[in-house]
């Protein structure tokens, strides 16, 4: 405890840091607050009980219950996320984003400017979606027209505004602002789940288990979060030596030094896109009735049997996908031949990126076993009898960007502090400084 309090003085005392953390807050309590305002000619009172499922639900969670709530920032900043993806792989697939890439900085400019414009019509077309479908009829105020030109220019404007915010964090806070963004929505719904799930457990309308299976629960819940720590921090060392130069009396290179490729590289994203597909057959249903009593039913069923095998598959498929085009060993291998630099006991050039890419091959399928396992884990847990809102919180996409989301931004604590020559935020295990390996970034985040 006399630890904690010394790292806590410690971060106080940095005048840099402790205004990047009270700016950070400061934008999050904006956030929270605007997000409980609804759409313009929409009755409060009307909307009832509108939670979501699925999908739906799963989106309701990133946007910490604006979705539900009918706010004016429902959309969130997924349309940004989406635009961001697209662009990403873009740039993969397509030449002048490519060369964009590679301009340095006006490249940058020039893609977040494409990304921006995305998102802007991303979010005019979900926000006509949005409003046709999520909003009940009977709590609008204003005729149809008007309340869909209204509703599509405020849900715009408030999903630019949320991009806004996570670009100020960005740059004035700490962490990743789109990042810490998604993190406060997800979090702001546990207080809910932990208290319905307490009230399954214990309380007047107690369905059995009593306080052992709850104080159970928390311990696999710690279990999940340990075991997803590992996954997001794994990562293999490959050791490469670079050439010694002799200029002068002075010497340079010579030194070893390691590539950490990661064992989960594609991060959060096969989960993102296994999801995406896995809502294909109740689309499909909801589409066209005929369909309702046939074998698309049990892949409609997030607790089926074949739902989990086929949501695991995918993601360890969609796991080698992403890991194949967004890591290049082609690349790395010429970098560290224009550097100097080669991998003992490997030749430079095409042997070593034969090599990088049989060890990234290697590590990458456990990583996507394991991805899977923890994709499933809150199906599972529903099996066992724990509400489904508690259970988003022992796995999947809202599991692994907390993970993310809270190593990154410990990271840039950590930096803060060995940079002003304090001791980090542990004594051991090191979130990055000290061990040379850097904490999982958000997209992570994403």
């Amino acid at each position: 405890m006399k630890k904690l309090f010394t790292t806590l003085s410690n971060i106080w005392k940095i005048q840099e840091l402790k205004e990047r953390i009270l700016f950070t807050l400061l934008i999050l309590l904006v956030y929270r607050f605007v997000s409980h305002v609804v759409l313009p000619g929409v009755d409060p009172n009307a909307l009832g009980d509108n939670e979501k499922s699925g999908l739906l639900g799963l989106l309701d969670m990133f946007a910490g219950g604006s979705f539900s709530r009918v706010s004016i920032l429902a959309l969130g900043v997924m349309p940004y996320i989406s635009a961001s993806i697209v662009v990403q792989l873009l740039g993969i697939a397509v030449p002048s984003f490519q060369k964009m890439q590679k301009e340095g900085e006006s490249g940058r400019k020039k893609m977040n400017q494409i990304t921006r414009y995305l998102t802007v019509a991303i979010t005019i077309v979900q926000s006509v979606g949005y409003v046709k479908t999520q909003v009940p009829a009977e709590a609008i105020l204003l005729p149809n027209t008007l309340f869909l030109v209204l509703s599509t220019f405020v849900l715009t404007a408030g999903t630019l505004f949320v991009m806004w915010l996570g670009e100020k964090i960005t740059d004035k806070g700490i962490g990743n602002g789109t990042s810490l963004i998604i993190m406060v929505g997800i979090i702001a719904r546990l207080p809910v789940a932990i208290s319905q799930e307490f009230s399954a457990r214990v309380g007047s309308s107690a369905e059995g288990g009593g306080p052992v299976a709850l104080v159970l629960e928390i311990v696999a819940l710690f279990a999940v979060v340990m075991f997803t720590i590992l996954i997001v921090q794994g990562v293999r060392k490959v050791p490469v030596q670079y050439a010694k130069k002799i200029v002068g009396n002075r010497q340079f290179g010579g030194v070893r030094q390691y590539i950490p490729l990661k064992v989960n590289a594609a991060g959060v994203m096969p989960i993102i896109f296994a999801q995406a597909l896995m809502f294909i057959p109740g689309a499909l249903m909801s589409l066209m009735p005929s369909l309702q009593g046939s074998w698309l039913i049990q892949f409609s069923n997030t607790t089926s049997l074949a739902y989990s095998l086929t949501f695991a598959f995918l993601i360890i498929a969609f796991t080698f996908f992403y890991t194949a085009i967004t890591v290049n060993p082609t690349q790395m291998s010429d970098d560290m031949k224009k550097n100097g630099g080669f991998i003992p006991g490997v030749k430079p050039g095409f042997a070593t990126s034969t090599f990088i890419d049989d060890v990234i091959s290697k590590i990458t399928f456990p990583g996507a076993v394991f991805l899977a396992i923890i994709a499933i884990l809150p199906s599972l847990a529903v099996k066992f009898g724990i509400k489904q809102e508690f259970a988003h919180f022992f796995g999947g996409t809202s599991l692994l960007i907390l993970v993310g989301v809270v190593l990154d931004t410990l990271q840039q604590i950590e930096s803060y502090l060995l940079m002003r020559h304090y001791d980090g935020l542990m004594k051991t295990g090191r979130v990055t400084g000290r061990t040379g390996v850097p904490a999982a970034s958000s997209n992570a985040a994403l």
